[in-house]
């Protein structure tokens, strides 16, 4: 490494945040960008560690550990030391087909399994890795690359989110004609409209890449529902290939009393609604009301959110922009230590509190952290027109049953009821829709998520490869990434005997 010893002279720093009370006034990104010195001395904290655990991508416990599309950490680290800026973008987008949106929404696993964290704060490796793609567009680095020869295959790409547009570089790389078929009005996925704009602008981040896959000779079709409105003889006729990347969108529900009352919703349901009408209010060049909703609206009212995680969270601070009255989150599972337990040593993913952006901001207004712990609810209440206003909550706490599971057990005597007229339910997702699936007579395995060997991708049917949330379950987004790339080399191997794709 270029600084030996520039884990020992330079402590961590990230770059400032706009204040929550700034913030929420808008729906635009809040972080700021450190300036080279200072970027420079973060990627000098890279320690030469000898095995960087950093870039290992295995599971671990239930969770990541290290980064699952292998990036090239310790390299990239240190010709931004070095200074050597584009030749960094190269090593970055070797691995990683879109570092602005992992630089952005990854909850960075590569930090956690970092060497220096074993007794000090990790490299700033997300910050690092954010820089250098902002870096690569500001200087007119990345630029589109369409393949010099085709090879006359045809493949659909089912669903554009994070998998579906990896697989989609990868086999457009490999000179196939790749068409994306998305039933959304504008592509992106989970990437559009599960994750909100202040975390992950549409216009300069998501299109901006799309708008690069676009000249490089990918072909997105929207509002286009496989099996709908367009059959399914059609697509096995058309195309000689299918990946199938449509996420795991079927949501837990909250089977209580009272759980069909109006005013209570799926988290994605309340967040794609919320940026349908940002974005149909900056189309439409109108001046834009950031709390004009179709649908879902929290102006003004006492915002439940059930449920923890990024959904959650995103929850919380979207209803944090709209202007809620109060905002309470519900999390059914103990507060997590302050530092690493015993049971959750290094390099697995660090299970330790911390006040994520949304929190932030409800603190900031309401005066404490929004989230109650070990907490569930019992049952909604509703008035006279079917609108919930109230819901009973009880504690709980987690012990083993006969059968050795360990479950949550309501305590008697902590029943409390708050006032509620919106409920946002962020627990997760169950596997991904099953008409699609069952169309294409894919098996599928125990969790209901289409059946495929990781590193194969497969599907039960020839020339049908899956990837991502769709067949390993609810993910991350460099997951996704991870598994597009992979049933893009596979599929390019079906097609052509052999493939360069890694």
């Amino acid at each position: 490494m270029g600084k030996p010893t520039g884990f020992i002279e330079y402590v961590r720093e990230l770059p400032l945040d706009r204040t929550p009370q700034e913030r929420i006034k808008d729906w635009n990104e809040f972080h700021y960008l450190l300036d080279d010195k200072t970027l420079r001395n973060q990627a000098a904290r890279c320690m030469d560690c000898g095995v960087p655990f950093c870039h290992t991508g295995k599971l671990m416990s239930g969770g990541a550990s290290g980064c699952p599309v292998n990036n090239l950490i310790p390299e990239w680290n240190d010709l931004v030391y070095r200074g050597l800026w584009r030749e960094a973008l190269d090593r970055l987008h070797k691995t990683n087909n879109f570092p602005e949106f992992t630089g952005r929404v990854c909850p960075a696993p590569c930090e956690g399994s970092c060497v220096l964290s074993i007794n000090a704060p990790s490299v700033t490796i997300k910050n690092i890795e954010n820089s250098i793609i902002e870096r690569g567009w500001a200087e007119g680095w990345v630029v589109a690359e369409p393949p010099v020869v085709r090879t006359g295959k045809k493949v659909a790409v089912v669903g554009s989110g994070p998998a579906g547009l990896a697989a989609a570089a990868q086999l457009n790389r490999a000179g196939h004609s790749v068409t994306i078929l998305e039933r959304a009005d504008r592509p992106g996925g989970l990437l559009m409209y599960g994750i909100p704009n202040m975390k992950l602008a549409k216009e300069e981040v998501v299109m901006r890449r799309i708008r690069l896959m676009e000249e490089e000779g990918i072909k997105f079709v929207c509002n286009f529902n496989v099996g709908e409105n367009y059959s399914i003889a059609s697509l096995t006729e058309e195309f000689e290939a299918i990946v199938i990347c449509t996420g795991a969108t079927k949501p837990r529900d909250l089977s209580v009393e009272g759980s069909q009352l109006h005013g209570i919703h799926y988290a994605m349901d309340y967040l794609t609604d919320t940026t349908e009408s940002l974005l149909s209010s900056i189309n439409n060049q109108s001046k834009i009301n950031f709390n004009v909703s179709k649908k879902i609206q929290a102006k003004g009212l006492d915002v439940i959110v059930i449920g923890g995680g990024d959904t959650g969270t995103d929850c919380v601070g979207s209803a944090m922009r709209q202007d809620c009255r109060t905002l309470t989150q519900f999390e059914i599972m103990p507060k997590p230590p302050l530092e690493r337990a015993e049971e959750n040593p290094w390099p697995e993913w660090p299970r330790v509190y911390k006040m994520d952006y949304g929190q932030e901001e409800a603190a900031a207004k309401f005066g404490a952290d929004p989230r109650a712990y070990l907490t569930t609810v019992k049952k909604f209440i509703g008035d006279h027109k079917g609108q919930v206003k109230e819901l009973v909550t009880v504690d709980v706490r987690w012990e083993k049953n006969a059968q050795g599971q360990v479950v949550p057990i309501e305590q008697a005597g902590t029943e409390r009821t708050q006032p509620a007229q919106l409920v946002l339910l962020a627990m997760g997702f169950s596997g991904p829709e099953a008409g699609l699936l069952k169309k294409l007579g894919l098996a599928l395995d125990s969790h209901q998520n289409v059946q495929a060997e990781y590193g194969e991708y497969a599907t039960s049917a020839v020339g049908v490869f899956a990837a991502g949330d769709c067949r390993r379950g609810q993910s991350l987004v460099v997951w996704a990434i991870n598994e597009g790339r992979g049933a893009a080399r596979e599929c390019d191997r079906f097609l052509m005997g052999t493939t360069d794709l890694p």
